[in-house]
């Protein structure tokens, strides 16, 4: 009978010893995956505000190769997340990134369902922390974009979408409802389509190390629901550069410019600086108005395979049409640290501490953000 128990306990010993190699291998090995199999990253969320109460949910990052023989294929990449909180508040999101073979065809779809509080400021680059005033957001979101190589390197696409936004003001009286220059504030939606351009020489489109990326998108959205609805266009454009300095040491630069122009422009589709990807630091629409011009810089170092850090700076601003002044520039600064969950794929897990101004009688604007991928 001790012998029995003895095998017992020595297999047991054994299974935990070679499931923890395999953990090991899997999640901290220096060693890269060559086999190019398909991966899949779970990520809790967890946070805590008096406006939400306890947010708590989970997101997912699935990546594969739909042509594993040819090693120039990029990996194609869908993520979710769902979360919700004490006082109400939910989160659904749906993405997709997707790579043919051959990289002949790109494809990428969202579908967001949102009712999350926000803090509101009003318009432009020079809005007050005092005017701070609370709403609750309802938002609904669906795109679709198809882009297909006609030359080397060169993309061109097509795109669709509709948004719908839904806005209740918690503090009667602050800055939202005396504001009578806001247009449509309960809300509204928008239908739009456009083309897009774009030119992408990077080596990996997850942790690039060498490469150029150019993109321009034109959408316009029609008249179509009539009333205060917006009717206009919508242009971005998007440019990123990396050099490898050495086989450690990687520099990325990225500027963007983001414009909306047309008829009965509500608060809610205007440009908002500041987020987990550019000028890191800022509250998301803290600052807002018709135009948005940032850039940055990003100096990473990858340790080995797993983990790596970075140091980042850059500048932005918003403005209304002629009103763009090198002075009125915003800084935003910082570094964080990054773990690498499929070396292979270069798919990371990063964490960000982000530095922004320092405006008189407030507390310096500062960010910390943990998400899935680059931020760039």
């Amino acid at each position: 009978m001790k012998r029995i128990s003895l095998c017992t306990v020595m297999v047991v010993m054994a299974a935990n010893v070679s499931a923890q190699k395999k953990f090991i291998e899997r999640y901290l090995s220096d060693k890269t995956d060559s086999s190019r199999r398909a991966s899949f990253m779970p990520v809790p969320v967890f946070r805590y505000s008096q406006e939400i109460g306890v947010e708590f949910g989970l997101g997912a990052l699935f990546s594969t190769y739909l042509d594993r023989k040819d090693l120039s294929n990029r990996s194609s990449n869908f993520s979710a997340v769902l979360s919700g909180s004490t006082k109400g508040q939910y989160n659904i999101s749906l993405k997709s990134d997707i790579w043919t073979k051959g990289n002949t065809h790109h494809y990428i779809a969202e579908v967001r369902f949102k009712r999350m509080p926000f803090d509101f400021y009003g318009l432009g680059n020079n809005t007050a922390e005092a005017d701070k005033d609370r709403l609750i957001q309802g938002y609904v979101k669906t795109a679709l974009e198809a882009e297909k190589m006609l030359l080397p390197h060169t993309y061109s696409g097509v795109s669709v979408g509709f948004e719908n936004y839904h806005y209740t003001d918690k503090e009667a009286g602050g800055i939202y409802s005396t504001d009578n220059t806001l247009i449509h504030k309960v809300g509204g939606s928008v239908v739009y389509a456009g083309i897009s351009q774009s030119y992408d020489t990077r080596n990996s489109n997850n942790y690039t190390t060498k490469g150029f990326m150019g993109r321009l998108t034109y959408q316009y959205a029609p008249d179509f629901f009539g009333g205060e609805n917006f009717s206009g266009s919508l242009i971005r454009a998007n440019v990123r550069s990396f050099w490898s300095l050495s086989p450690k040491f990687v520099l990325g630069v990225n500027a963007l410019f983001h414009s909306v122009q047309g008829r009965n422009t509500p608060f809610y589709l205007l440009p908002q600086m500041g987020n987990d990807e550019m000028m890191r630091g800022y509250y998301t629409g803290r600052y807002r108005d018709r135009n948005l011009l940032a850039g940055q810089t990003e100096l990473r170092y990858r340790y080995n395979n797993r983990f790596g850090v970075v140091a980042f700076a850059g500048a932005g601003q918003v403005f209304d049409n002629g009103d763009l002044g090198i002075k009125s520039f915003k800084p935003s600064y910082g570094a964080g640290g990054r773990y690498f969950f499929d070396p292979e794929k270069g798919l990371s897990v990063r964490v960000d501490y982000g530095i922004g101004e320092k405006r008189a009688n407030e507390k310096r604007q500062t960010g910390f953000y943990i998400s899935l991928a680059e931020a760039f």
